[in-house]
């Protein structure tokens, strides 16, 4: 037997539940540095119950689809963003909760040059790039304590290109 989710293009609306889309899209807020920069301000819902906001590198294998979801996590007492230092799309899964843990996920594909902050408490798949390199920027809670849930699945989902 085999659960399919099949991959959508990432859009605000569909995202909005989970996290928030990280882009350049619709006029900048304001111009800067002379008129040549469009600064596109506070776009992400950085929420943290404790700790700082810190800045990681994340240097992820590439995956291949179709791709068997084995596993979610989620961080209870941090957002989470991810900003890709290339131009590639990348795969991005998340699942509303169902009782303490993940409920049916979805599956979306950045357009190239999103990324993505995940809101705090929400499940999501691990970084996933889908072509080289893997190199990302994590914005996220630093501090005490463990921030990390994860649920294995009893029976893995199967991810693939919708034709």
């Amino acid at each position: 037997m085999s659960r399919t989710i099949l991959i959508q293009p990432l859009s605000r609306a569909a995202f909005a539940p989970f996290g928030d889309v990280l882009d350049v899209a619709g006029t900048p807020d304001k111009m800067i540095n002379q008129g040549l920069c469009g600064r596109y301000h506070d776009r992400a819902q950085m929420d943290f119950n404790d700790g700082v906001a810190g800045i990681s590198l994340f240097n992820a294998q590439v995956r291949s689809l179709p791709l068997a979801l084995e596993m979610m996590e989620r961080h209870p007492d941090g957002s989470q963003a991810f900003i890709p230092m290339h131009q590639n799309p990348f795969l991005v899964v998340v699942a509303p909760d169902d009782a303490g843990a993940p409920g049916a996920p979805l599956a979306f594909v950045t357009a190239r040059g999103q990324g993505i902050n995940f809101h705090r408490n929400v499940w999501h798949g691990v970084l996933t790039p889908l072509h080289e390199p893997g190199l990302f920027a994590a914005i996220d809670r630093i501090g005490d304590g463990a921030n990390l849930q994860e649920h294995w699945f009893d029976l893995p989902w199967r991810i693939e290109r919708s034709n």
